[in-house]
């Protein structure tokens, strides 16, 4: 039986291999692209399909190929085009983190990772993820996918249990190659395994490149104990379906929208005036004289 040591080395190499075919061919993993169009990736990606991300990615690095670009424009413009991306709190944030990076660093997204943790809007995650992907630097890298990954092939549990930030870099710097370029391929390779094949659901394991290795097949497959499947809260009727509603028509115009007119796109008096508050909360939106509107500083 090899050694735990081996094992682990054996399982990233292998998932390394599997990486350099199997990537899908995502724009910001162009060797060309820039830290900037990174972190924007990183932003967008949060809680949020690859495939809605990437044609508003593009048009946002069209626009905005620069920290400065889009620091210069008012914040209205970055709600505006973040468009039906959800949670359009990020919009605010990546503008807030652009402004910065011009303030403290000169328009570049700096490489250390205390640096961009210091900015809005960047949590642990994101931090390590744009240092390791836009700079090749060495950082454990971990999102749901990962989790679930390192929970079936080394702990053998079908599910991660709760987020620790600190428990999960370990087990990630377990397993991380010495080899920066291999570092940064078995980051964004454990994460691609999970979203493709590794998944949730329906797990392929036929075609899973560490099969033999992994704890939970060998273990055969065990269930989690005392996890109840989690519903996702209902959308429709809900208020998040009215803060979208009323944030697309603060989007549609460039002039302030009357309480009246707001009236028009949800019936119920009371829930749509906690949704408005809820936006001018967030400071998604700002009151103005003439009723309500994006923010425009």
């Amino acid at each position: 039986m090899p050694r735990p040591a081996d094992r682990r080395d054996e399982l990233a190499r292998r998932v390394v291999a599997w990486f350099a075919d199997a990537a899908r061919p995502l724009p910001w993993r162009a060797a060309d692209v820039s830290p900037w169009a990174v972190l924007v990736s990183e932003f967008m990606l949060q809680q949020t399909q690859v495939a809605r991300v990437v044609p508003r990615w593009e048009a946002w690095i069209a626009r905005w190929p620069t920290p400065a670009a889009l620091a210069a424009e008012p914040p209205a413009e970055a709600v505006r085009a973040w468009d039906r991306l959800g949670y359009p709190r990020r919009a605010l944030w990546l503008h807030q983190a652009a402004v910065e990076l011009v303030e403290r660093h000169g328009g570049e997204v700096p490489r250390d990772v205390e640096a961009l943790l210091a900015l809005q809007g960047i949590g642990p995650y994101t931090a390590r993820a744009v240092a390791a992907f836009a700079f090749g630097e060495r950082h454990p890298v971990v999102d749901t996918n990962t989790r679930r990954v390192i929970a079936r092939s080394v702990e053998g549990r079908a599910i991660a249990g709760a987020p620790s930030a600190a428990r999960d870099l370990a087990a990630m710097a377990e397993l991380l190659p010495t080899d920066p370029v291999a570092a940064r391929a078995f980051n964004a390779g454990a994460m691609e395994l999970g979203a493709t094949v590794c998944t949730a659901r329906a797990p392929r394991c036929d075609v899973c490149p560490i099969a033999d290795l992994c704890a939970w097949r060998a273990a055969g497959f065990p269930a989690p104990e005392g996890v109840s499947p989690r519903r996702q809260a209902r959308f429709e009727g809900s208020d998040r379906q009215v803060r979208g509603l009323v944030l697309r028509e603060l989007r549609a115009g460039h002039h302030p929208v009357s309480r009246d007119a707001l009236a028009e796109v949800w019936p119920d008096a009371g829930q749509l005036d906690r949704a408005i508050a809820s936006l001018v909360a967030d400071g998604l939106a700002v009151v103005d004289p003439d009723g309500y509107a994006l923010p425009h500083t």
